[in-house]
C-alpha cells in the first residue's frame, strides 16, 4: 500500500485525552443532552459574531455532542423560550430526543476535534485555502466554507471541546474574530466552573 500524503492531511488527529475528557463531562453532567443554558450561549454567540451557525461542543471518543446549538432555522431553547421547553426551561422528552438526534457529528467531521487536540483557536476563513481541511466531509455534505472555534480548558486543565462558529460562505474572521472566540470560550469556561461549584 503506497503512503499518499494527502490522505495522511485529512486524518482526524488522534485524541489521547478522550477517556479522560469523557470521565471529567461525565462527573460535570454535561456533553449528553441538549442544555438551555447553552442554547442560549450558542445564540449569543450567532448574534456576536453574526455567524448562521454557532454551537458548544463536546466531544468524547466517537462522536461529537452539540450541547448548545443555534441554527438559521431555529434558535437554540435558550433565547426564545420555545422549541419544546417546559415551564421550568428543560426540553421535554419528546422534544429533547428530536433535539439530540440533529446534535450528533461523527468525529471524523467538521474541525472541532483538531481545536481539541491542538488545544488552541483555529480560524478557517476559508477551508479550501487549507489542504489539511478543504476534504473534510462537511465541505461537500452540509457546504461548510469557514470556521472559527477555541477550546474549553477547564480548571483541571482538560479540553472539554470547544466554542465554534461555522458558515456557508468564506468569511474574514480576522484578529477580532479571533479574539471574539476565545473570549467567549473563556466566558462558558467560566460558567461551567460557577455550575460545577453549585452558583448556578
Amino acid at each position: 500500500m503506497m503512503y499518499d500524503p494527502i490522505a495522511h492531511l485529512l486524518l482526524t488527529p488522534v485524541d489521547k485525552e478522550a477517556p479522560t475528557r469523557v470521565r471529567r463531562l461525565r462527573r460535570l453532567g454535561i456533553g449528553l443532552h441538549p442544555d438551555h443554558a447553552f442554547d442560549a450561549f450558542a445564540d449569543r454567540l450567532a448574534e456576536v459574531t453574526a455567524a448562521p451557525y454557532s454551537m458548544v461542543n463536546f466531544i468524547d471518543e466517537n462522536r461529537q455532542f452539540f450541547a448548545g446549538l443555534h441554527t438559521p432555522d431555529r434558535t437554540g431553547t435558550g433565547s426564545t423560550g420555545t422549541g419544546g421547553t417546559g415551564t421550568g426551561g428543560e426540553l421535554t422528552s419528546a422534544a429533547a430526543a428530536e433535539s439530540a438526534a440533529c446534535r450528533y457529528m461523527a468525529r471524523d467531521h467538521g474541525y472541532c476535534p483538531h481545536v481539541v487536540v491542538r488545544r488552541k483557536a483555529l480560524v478557517l476563513e476559508d477551508v479550501c485555502d487549507y489542504p489539511r481541511f478543504a476534504g473534510n466531509p462537511v465541505v461537500d455534505e452540509i457546504g461548510i466554507r469557514s470556521y472559527l472555534g477555541a477550546p474549553l480548558i477547564d480548571r483541571t486543565g482538560i479540553a472539554l471541546g470547544t466554542v465554534c462558529v461555522v458558515d456557508v460562505e468564506p468569511r474574514p474572521w480576522g484578529r477580532s474574530g479571533l479574539e471574539t472566540i476565545k473570549a467567549m470560550a473563556a466566558e462558558l469556561i467560566e460558567q461551567i466552573h460557577r455550575r460545577e461549584d453549585g452558583g448556578i
